[in-house]
C-alpha cells in the first residue's frame, strides 16, 4: 500500500528532511527546506497537511505545535517511485532503464561490480 502513495517533487523533499531526522515541527522543517525553493511557511504547511492526508506522515501534538514523523520508509517510497518510472517509460522492463543510466553516466568499477553481484544474486 505504501508504494501506491503519489508524491510531488516538493513533498519528496520534505519527506527527505523528515527521514533524516524526526519528529520535527513545521518551523524546523521550514528552516531545513532547501533555500533555493523559497517556500513560504504556508506552502510548507500545505504540503505537510497533504502528506498527513495521504498517510505518509503522522502528527503528534506538543503544546501549540505539531510534530511530524514519517509513516512510510524511504526504501518503500523509492521502490514505488522506481516501479512507476519503469512502468511509464519502459513498459515495465528494467533492462532498458539500466542501459539508459549506464549510457548517460560514468559507471565506476565499483558500480559495475555491484551490478554484476546483483545479477548473480538474481540468478540464484
Amino acid at each position: 500500500m505504501n508504494d501506491e502513495i503519489r508524491f510531488s517533487e516538493g513533498e519528496l523533499e520534505l519527506m527527505a528532511i523528515l527521514w533524516s531526522r524526526s519528529p520535527l515541527a513545521a518551523s524546523d522543517i521550514i528552516a531545513a527546506a532547501p533555500p533555493e525553493r523559497e517556500w513560504s511557511a504556508t506552502t510548507v504547511k500545505t504540503m505537510l497537511a497533504r502528506l498527513v492526508e495521504k498517510g505518509a506522515l503522522a502528527t503528534k501534538s506538543q503544546g501549540r505545535r505539531f510534530l511530524y514523523t514519517p509513516t512510510v520508509g524511504r526504501d518503500s517510497v523509492a521502490a514505488g517511485q522506481a516501479g512507476r518510472l519503469v512502468d511509464r517509460l519502459f513498459g515495465g522492463r528494467l533492462s532498458p532503464l539500466v542501459a539508459q543510466l549506464a549510457a548517460r553516466r560514468d559507471l565506476s568499477e565499483e558500480d559495475v561490480a555491484e551490478l554484476e553481484a546483483l545479477v548473480k544474486e538474481l540468478r540464484k
